[in-house]
């Protein structure tokens, strides 16, 4: 049984009339079809037409047009500094690991084999807990399942 069910979202700055909020990583924010539990324990079947990366203060859609705000949820991330973040950032990139890119910082999930790569780089490495918001996929998506980059084989 749940409490509210939920088949749209609204995307940040685009909605009103919040009646609760669900706290959530993200890795939990990538769904489709999933019952989360809101701040006040409340169960929320989300029901999505097709999988989606939800960001901070997103909104779920309930019944009678009222929202549920996501909330990045803190988690232990690695905090990169160092003398040149645009190569680091491109080091990143380059293992297609998702990256909070801000000015004298990048944020990464916690990966020990990323990190020390990025030692030996010369970057700093700091274990934080802190809410994660990547920059989002090229083209304005964001995560998908597929590696595939629209490229075609020819046989």
């Amino acid at each position: 049984m749940t409490d509210f069910t939920a088949f749209e979202i609204k995307r940040s700055g685009t909605w009103t009339q919040k009646v609760e909020e669900c706290i959530l990583s993200y890795d939990e924010r990538f769904l489709r079809r999933k019952v989360l539990k809101t701040r006040t324990g409340k169960k929320v079947l989300v029901d999505l037409p097709q999988t989606i990366s939800l960001e901070n203060s997103d909104a779920l859609v309930v019944e009678g047009g009222k929202h549920i705000e996501i909330i990045s949820a803190e988690e232990p991330l690695l905090e990169i500094t160092g003398q040149d973040l645009v190569i680091l950032a491109w080091h990143i990139g380059n293992r297609h690991t998702p990256c909070q890119i801000e000015t004298r910082r990048l944020l990464i999930q916690d990966d020990p084999v990323i990190g020390h790569m990025l030692e030996y780089l010369g970057a700093k490495v700091k274990s934080i807990m802190e809410p994660f918001n990547p920059e989002k996929g090229a083209y304005g998506h964001g995560r998908t399942h597929s590696h595939d980059h629209g490229h075609t084989s020819h046989e």
